[in-house]
């Protein structure tokens, strides 16, 4: 968790520094590096870990939860962003982002097995692939497509933009129907690599430079403002997703515990890497995910000694 932490700090210093150093030239370079990321590496790494993914034995009742109370969670967030706080139209689609989008990959998985031991990690992993992602390549791409300024006007063109704009859905799919010929020991083991130590670093410095950004243009430093949208993205992604699925597990079945940690998860990188691809609120998904994830990896610090 240490190290966890550790990565998420410097990653992110650097891409401040480099923010403050070269300035506009850091930014072209972090918009052509999510361009790189959404249409190279993701792709990459989706189908051949998926092509080769057994979906089993962890599957159960508590993934089919939590697809229900993030589609829950999402529409407060809708709801709230529009009709209480009036946010304008790109601002709510990056609400729902960082609602229903967390960081259950390369946080939330480090922090189950530091928190829960090793033994709670097949949970995890599951909620990631099966939840998290499913509503990233689904949910979240649509979310952008339909509150973005760079996707159209039209509900065709809107349309078009969700598919147009979403290689990693494509590479979903492939994997999903591929046979395992098409995807070699040796590739998916590159594939599993950049994906556990690749994709973090690359996502944190996005995140300094946008934030260094906003600093020298005035907006915020770090930490950046608790605005009212920011205090409800938080609220709804670390307090009343996990609460819904803990009273839905009541309902039914117990679920695992990791299943609990992985629902109140910070909010997701992705949801920057989204907001980008469509012309949402960039500054809003920054102070989410910066204040989301210092307020995980800090409470995970100070529980993993007493666990």
């Amino acid at each position: 968790m240490i190290l966890v932490a550790l990565a998420i700090l410097a990653s992110t210093l650097v891409g401040a520094g480099a923010e403050h150093r070269f300035g506009m030239g850091a930014q072209r370079f972090a918009r052509g590096l999510i361009d790189v990321m959404v249409w190279g590496l993701l792709p990459f790494i989706v189908f051949f870990v998926v092509a080769r993914l057994h979906l089993g034995g962890g599957v159960g009742i508590g993934l089919l939860l939590g697809f229900l109370e993030l589609a829950i969670v999402g529409v407060l967030a809708a709801q709230i962003g529009t009709r209480v706080l009036k946010l304008p139209r790109p601002s709510v689609g990056t609400l729902i982002l960082t609602v229903i989008l967390g960081n259950t990959g390369y946080l939330g998985i480090p922090l189950v097995a530091a928190l829960l031991g090793h033994h709670a990690l097949a949970p995890a992993i599951a909620w990631d692939t099966v939840v998290s992602q499913v509503m990233l390549y689904t949910a979240g791409f649509a979310v952008g497509a339909a509150y973005g300024t760079e996707a159209g006007e039209t509900p065709r063109d809107r349309a078009r933009a969700f598919l147009m704009k979403n290689p990693v859905l494509w590479a979903l799919l492939a994997g999903l129907l591929a046979p395992n010929v098409l995807a070699p020991e040796a590739v998916v083991s590159v594939a599993r690599f950049c994906a556990a130590f690749a994709v973090l670093p690359l996502g944190f410095f996005i995140l300094g430079v946008n934030l260094m950004a906003e600093r020298e243009e005035g907006v915020f430093g770090f930490p950046p403002p608790l605005t009212p949208a920011v205090g409800v993205a938080l609220g709804l992604r670390m307090a009343v997703a996990p609460a819904l699925l803990y009273v839905f597990s009541k309902l039914t079945l117990d679920v695992p515990d990791a299943y609990l940690l992985q629902a109140g998860m910070a909010s997701g990188i992705n949801s920057l890497i989204v907001s980008h691809l469509y012309g949402l609120d960039l500054r809003l998904a920054a102070s989410a995910i910066a204040w989301s994830t210092t307020l995980v990896v800090a409470l995970a610090l100070v529980l993993s000694p007493l666990l």
